[in-house]
Formats: structure tokens, C-alpha cells, sequence
């Protein structure tokens, strides 16, 4: 905790006086944090986590499109947007970590729990007025436009066809689904080449929409972790939309402002396989590459076993 508060006063030039562990996410740690008896929200990226660049590539990219969205926009207090630094930063750093500082968010996270129908009405609201903004923003938005590359595929495929190293028990599960997962790579490969050629149109999107993600406050929904951001077809964010119980809902309020909206079933698929597949790297990655606790592996092994049996379903 030392190197954490040593790291917040250089760049912040803020003394902690506590450091509470919350919640993380897939991505990264997460404290409460009391400075100047005022609330922040601490987020760390560990440097010794294989997925934790791909995380943190675009942070000064996609940082400045909150601000303004945050300035400019119907999201202000719907988005948490990172405080900079005494530099004027959007990140810190030390030798463990890569660190975001946000205002604390008094609220709750939705998480397990099913969304009432005023929280579908304030989503749609949010992801209609993210979509209204394309690739005119006048901001720089060149690294975020969606390219529809599959970085992770030619590892994965490497592992499924034995040309690199697994533990046994990790062999044992990517052995059982391989013909599946080689059917659904395929796919995402003639995906991948074939949706860059056509004239799609680009929005702003989340690209990471589920309950995790989103925070209620006494009277607002609030959309968290940004990390995803990018200018893309908006398939990106409703594939995480159209099997939900409550799309309908979400449609009727989303076809207010856009009421020609039709999803391009292709596209659609295209983000839902390469999600699949990406999760699927995402467990593997852990239990190739992080350091693990006994604990930590058997719940990794079995969160990839549920993603790739769900795969099969």
C-alpha cells in the first residue's frame, strides 16, 4: 500500500489517509480511496498480467473522448471520466501498475441483479446518445476506429492444433471443444477479411455492455469502464443487447431517436464470435501466462470449462 500512496502523491499530489480493496474487474484492481477527506476511486492495472497492455493501449485515447462527451453531451454524470495528473496525464505509473484516478461514485453496482424498466429507459438513453456521435468529433479518434482484427487468433489456434505448450488440465479442456473452436475461428478469419471492405458507418461505442458495468446512483444509472471504447458499427454494443429480456424495452426507447435502426445480421455475428473466442483467450491467457494462486488457477479453469460449454449450448 506504501508504493500505491508514495505513487498517488507524486502524480496527485494528494495524501492518503486510507486504502480500502473493492471489487475489481476482469481487468483490474480497484480501492476506495480517501485524500483530503474526500472520496476517489482508484483503478490499477497490474504490469505482471499478460492481458494488462491490451487494456491499457488506448487510455490516452480514449480518455479525451469522455472528456468530451463528458463537456459536450446529455453523459454528463452518466460516465465517470479519470482525474489527470499534476502533469495533466490521464494515467500514473509505477513498477507495478497503471493507475486511473476517478471521483468516487456513491452508488451501487447493478452486478446479478436484473435491470427495472426505468434503468432499460436510462441505458437506451445513454447508448442512443453515444451512438449519435460518429467520426466527425473534433477530437482525434483515428486509433480507436474499428479495424476488425483478431490479434488473439493465432495463438489460440496454435494451442488448439498442439504447436505450443499447456498444462495438462488446460490440454484436457481445449482438447474436448477444439473442433468447435476451430469451426467458430474460421468463421471470424472470413469475418475479419470480408467486413473491412464494406461501407459501414462508425459510431461511438462502449463495446463492453453488461450489468457488471453499470452503476446506479440515488436517481441515475451510470455506465463504467470505458477501456472498449471505439468508433464502430453498432453491432458492437448490441450484441451484448438482443438476448436480453429486456431488448424490446430498450429497442422502443433506442427507436425514438433513430427510428430506422436495423441491425446488419452479419456484423452482428461478427462481434458476438469475436467476443466468444476473445473471452476464451482471455481465461487461457491467465492460466498460460499469470502467476496464480492454487485458488485463483481452479477458478479460472473453471470459468474457461462454463465459457466454452456455453460455446457448445
Amino acid at each position: 500500500m506504501k508504493k500505491i500512496e508514495e505513487t498517488i502523491y507524486k502524480h496527485y499530489e494528494l495524501n492518503v489517509s486510507h486504502l480500502t480493496p473493492q471489487q475489481g474487474g476482469w481487468s483490474a484492481l480497484a480501492y476506495k480511496m480517501i485524500a483530503g477527506n474526500r472520496p476517489y476511486f482508484l483503478k490499477i492495472y497490474d504490469k505482471s498480467r499478460a492481458s494488462t497492455p491490451k487494456w491499457t493501449a488506448l487510455i490516452n485515447e480514449y480518455v479525451p473522448v469522455l472528456i468530451w462527451l463528458h463537456q459536450h453531451s446529455s453523459l454528463n454524470g452518466k460516465i465517470p471520466v479519470p482525474r489527470v495528473t499534476k502533469d495533466g496525464n490521464y494515467q500514473c505509473s509505477n513498477a507495478d501498475g497503471i493507475f486511473l484516478l476517478y471521483d468516487y461514485i456513491e452508488g451501487e453496482t447493478i452486478g446479478n441483479r436484473d435491470l427495472t424498466d426505468n434503468q432499460v429507459v436510462q441505458l437506451a438513453n445513454i447508448i442512443a446518445e453515444l451512438h449519435s456521435y460518429d467520426e466527425q468529433l473534433p477530437i482525434k479518434t483515428q486509433h480507436l476506429k474499428e479495424d476488425f482484427s483478431i490479434p488473439f487468433v493465432s495463438q489460440l489456434k496454435q494451442l488448439i492444433n498442439g504447436q505450443s505448450i499447456a498444462p495438462l488440465d488446460v490440454r484436457e479442456v481445449i482438447d474436448q471443444h477444439s473442433e468447435q473452436l476451430s469451426e467458430l475461428i474460421d468463421e471470424i478469419e472470413k469475418r475479419s477479411r470480408d467486413l473491412p471492405q464494406r461501407p459501414l458507418r462508425n459510431v461511438l461505442c462502449h463495446t463492453d455492455l453488461h450489468n457488471w458495468n453499470l452503476m446506479q446512483t440515488k436517481e441515475q444509472v451510470i455506465l463504467i469502464d470505458w477501456e472498449g471504447l471505439r468508433l464502430a458499427p453498432v453491432e458492437a454494443d448490441f450484441m451484448f443487447l438482443v438476448d436480453q429480456p429486456y431488448y424490446e424495452t430498450f429497442l422502443s426507447v433506442y427507436r425514438k431517436r433513430y427510428p430506422e435502426f436495423a441491425l446488419i445480421p452479419d456484423v452482428l455475428r461478427f462481434y458476438q464470435v469475436r467476443r466468444r473466442l476473445e473471452d476464451t483467450w482471455e481465461w487461457l491467457e491467465q492460466l498460460l501466462f499469470d502467476r496464480q494462486e492454487s485458488n485463483e488457477r481452479t477458478k479460472t479453469l473453471a470459468s474457461l470449462t462454463k465459457e466454452l460449454q456455453e460455446m457448445a449450448d
